[in-house]
């Protein structure tokens, strides 16, 4: 791959890395608060897992920009500031009702399925091994989310109006999982990457079809935001603050 090519896959993979980073964090915040002692222990492990997820990504990135594996994905979590990081807006909204963190769970993981499921055919043997990888333990979290959007969405008439409401929160932020990444053009061109647009009208049919079984209303027709991945929400940074307190206090220190 000729050294344009690696640079866009690493701004891509970085943009996925994040995602996952963020969206790890805000689920750990349920850790303690769960509704049930069982979905307790269950959603500390996602979060875990989702954790685990970005690492590879960042190890990748890393590989990539000829960086130090070990090193450099440590640099990325701790040391950038929010401008620097690329993940969807969806991801640093706060955690909310239990109806709004499985939901927005449910939105993002549907939308991985489809993206891994693509890039697990990806002609970078080390992309796909890890699309693959990661594909394996997301089909048991979308199982998990499915089956608790079903039980409130169609529980009680308090669940089903949470639900509902969650959804009509998210819905304008989940369509930007598929907005166009930086530097996926040349990719795309390349056959070194799916074009989002493509992904984007697979997993929309696929999620509209279950949240509208599970009797939830798609809100009307929203205009695509292209704001982009560079522009945040106010609430990336006092996240990224809490996250990267420890290692803003010695910068040089190994962890």
């Amino acid at each position: 791959m000729n050294p344009g090519l690696r640079a866009s896959l690493a701004d891509v993979l970085l943009a996925l890395a994040d995602d996952e980073l963020i969206l790890a964090h805000r689920d750990s915040e349920w850790t303690g608060h769960a509704p049930i002692l069982e979905e307790d222990i269950a959603f500390a492990n996602i979060a875990l897992d989702e954790l685990g997820h970005a690492g590879l990504w960042y190890r990748l990135v890393a590989d990539l920009r000829g960086e130090d594996a070990e090193l450099y994905p440590d640099r990325l979590v701790f040391h950038r500031p929010a401008g620097a990081f690329r993940n969807v807006r969806l991801v640093e909204q706060p955690k909310g009702d239990w109806a709004f963190t499985v939901l927005r769970q449910f939105l993002f993981d549907s939308a991985e399925q489809v993206r891994l499921k693509a890039l697990a055919d990806h002609p970078q043997a080390s992309v796909a091994h890890t699309a693959a990888k990661i594909l394996t333990e997301e089909r048991y979290h979308l199982r998990h989310l499915q089956a608790w959007v079903t039980r409130l969405a169609l529980g009680t008439p308090e669940s089903g109006r949470r639900m509902q409401a969650a959804l009509d929160q998210l819905w304008p932020l989940a369509r930007q999982l598929f907005q166009p990444l930086s530097g996926e053009a040349i990719l795309v061109e390349a056959g070194a990457w799916p074009a989002s647009s493509a992904l984007a009208t697979q997993w929309q049919a696929a999620a509209m079809d279950f949240l509208i079984e599970c009797g939830l209303t798609i809100p009307g027709q929203i205009l695509p935001d292209e704001s982009g991945r560079q522009i945040h929400s106010a609430h990336l940074e006092p996240l990224l603050s809490e996250m990267q307190s420890v290692a803003r206090l010695e910068p040089q220190g190994e962890w």
